[in-house]
């Protein structure tokens, strides 16, 4: 059989998700490409940052789209005074809530998602509709905060209603608002954002129940005032319920992130005449399945041969029956998880991985 060498392919596309503390899409994307044209001089090569809605979202959009950042002094989850951005594109912008809200803002000791609040996430999109954009797109990944997104509307009332009351804001009436993200739990019950997603951001187990009890009433309290009631909808559960806050009071769309960001970029005709696509993430099993990245890869690419490489791989017959080409470990047996996470190891063996499965 012929191999992918022998082939010589005469375009690849890289568009592999970032490896989280570990290597950003733009650095596993540079690894992979470096590793191809060592192996195929003449073969083009095109580099896709991608990202599902969390970390990396911002460039990945910028870089596929252009815009301008934006620079505001928001809070971050503990109301302390940083600097965020988001990004800006004619009438459409982009904002990536773990900017403002995220996990990696505080430190191990600082989690407490029974204080921490998403206000500066609606301080940038407050701060977006006051320069007029008429789109939001909003990327719910990597959150320090299970508030349901009540820190996000109280600053939207802080910025916009002259009484201080939800129901006098106005501004927000004609803007779009589309939400991404792979998450599909529902805000709270034993598969609710808190049960779900709080342990992760320093709740305890007492923590657990008091944060899907109070977004429990919080639903009750909201479908009451509205009418109607999106606490079960898919990505309620997304970003400690920020998901919930763009469904139930902003009537927000949802999407995944890494289709949104597909078809935004028109991958289906960058990938038509290409011979071959490589994709990855920090680790895939069948959870990847769900609607991860690298699926939504995989299922734009049509036809063409998609290739899985991943820091961690089980579950990988079930990868293989989905439809991926390949799917690659690239860490060696026996290699520690410090050495693993060094930037320098990874993007050998993003690097090893790629040639290796070239010449199959």
């Amino acid at each position: 059989m012929e191999t992918y060498l022998q082939h010589r392919m005469k375009k690849i596309v890289v568009a592999i998700d970032s490896f989280k503390g570990c290597l950003t899409s733009q650095e596993a994307n540079r690894a992979a490409s470096d590793a191809i044209l060592a192996m195929m001089p003449e073969a083009e090569v095109v580099q896709i940052p991608v990202s599902d809605g969390g970390e990396g979202w911002l460039e990945a959009f910028q870089t596929a789209a252009g815009g301008e950042k934006v620079q505001l002094t928001v809070y971050d989850p503990l109301m302390r005074r940083i600097t965020a951005s988001y990004l800006l594109m004619d009438d459409t912008a982009v904002i990536e809530i773990a900017q403002a809200s995220g996990l990696t803002l505080l430190q191990p000791e600082e989690r407490n998602p029974l204080r921490a609040t998403s206000y500066g996430t609606g301080q940038l999109v407050a701060d977006a509709v006051s320069r007029g954009c008429r789109k939001v797109i909003v990327g719910l990944g990597g959150s320090a905060t299970s508030d349901c997104g009540i820190g996000m509307i109280r600053a939207i009332v802080d910025c916009f209603a002259k009484n201080g009351t939800w129901d006098d804001v106005r501004e927000l009436d004609d803007v779009r608002f589309t939400i991404a993200t792979d998450v599909g739990n529902p805000l709270y019950g034993e598969n609710g954002a808190a049960h779900v997603f709080a342990p992760q951001k320093g709740a305890t187990p007492e923590m657990v129940c008091l944060l899907d009890e109070r977004a429990r009433k919080f639903s009750e309290i909201s479908a009451k005032h509205f009418g109607y009631d999106r606490s079960a909808a898919e990505g309620a559960g997304a970003a400690g319920g920020l998901g919930y806050a763009f469904l139930q009071y902003l009537h927000a769309d949802c999407k995944p992130g890494i289709r949104l960001l597909l078809e935004t970029i028109r991958f289906t005709e960058i990938v038509k005449d290409a011979d071959l696509v490589i994709t990855g993430e920090g680790a895939a099993d069948r959870q990847t399945l769900m609607g991860k990245l690298p699926v939504g890869v995989l299922e734009m690419s049509g036809d063409i041969p998609v290739c899985l490489i991943a820091g961690r791989v089980s579950d990988r017959e079930q990868l293989l029956e989905a439809g991926f080409a390949h799917v690659e470990c690239i860490n060696p047996v026996g290699l520690s998880l410090e050495e693993a996470m060094c930037k320098e190891v990874a993007m050998r063996n993003v690097g090893a991985t790629v040639s290796r499965i070239l010449s199959r």
